[in-house]
């Protein structure tokens, strides 16, 4: 039996962990620190889905606000050398869209934010997790704006203007994951057309709006 979805109330929290109290059973579930802000009180009712690990000599379960962090928990721990424990920390400090964001951007700086990810690890998590972002998750964060107003997909991170500009802007000081995103969202705007020259004076505009 896999225990999928929990909803009860909060008995107590730390600081990786909560027990939440099920018709008077106490489950321990292991949980990032966004979603643990995200529970409320001891004593509040509480509803959280969930991932059930068993092994030859224990049994854990993981804990998540939403469907999208559980998602990407899932997408993180296939990465060699990305276990729960590693997964959970990306997640603590990057929300689903901002590591989104940070694999097509290949932004190593932003991934190893979190505890366990050098610089090898987050080079292997964009290698092998790069393709597998769906583009038209990163349209809200991008651009700004509710979804479907910006189509992303028509504007592939492997653009090379678009790859050419955002490295001008990081040359320029800018950080590579929010140059990316007001490049990207520049070149949406503009279109297919657009060359390196005027999506970089875009996405300057855009930087210092």
């Amino acid at each position: 039996m896999m225990i999928a979805k929990l909803k009860g109330l909060l008995d107590s929290t730390g600081l990786d962990w909560a027990i939440i109290d099920v018709g008077g059973v106490g489950y321990l579930v292991s949980a990032s620190s966004r979603t643990l802000r995200r529970l409320g009180g001891t004593g509040e009712a509480v509803s959280v889905l969930t991932e059930m690990w068993v092994s030859e000599d224990k049994m854990q379960l993981f804990a998540f606000a939403d469907v999208a962090e559980r998602d990407w928990f899932r997408l993180l721990t296939t990465v060699q050398g990305v276990g729960a424990r590693v997964a959970l920390a990306v997640l603590s400090v990057l929300s689903p869209e901002q590591i989104a964001q940070a694999l097509m951007a290949q932004d190593k700086t932003a991934l190893t934010q979190a505890d366990g990810v050098g610089p090898k690890l987050a080079t292997r998590m964009i290698s092998e997790l790069k393709d597998k972002v769906p583009a038209l998750a990163l349209a809200p964060t991008l651009a700004g704006t509710a979804p479907g107003k910006t189509d992303a997909a028509a504007v592939p991170a492997t653009n090379g203007a678009v790859a050419d500009a955002v490295s001008a802007l990081v040359n320029l000081g800018y950080k590579r994951l929010e140059a990316f995103a007001a490049v990207t969202a520049c070149a949406a705007r503009l279109g297919p057309e657009a060359g390196v020259s005027e999506l970089i004076r875009a996405g300057l505009k855009e930087l210092s709006a």
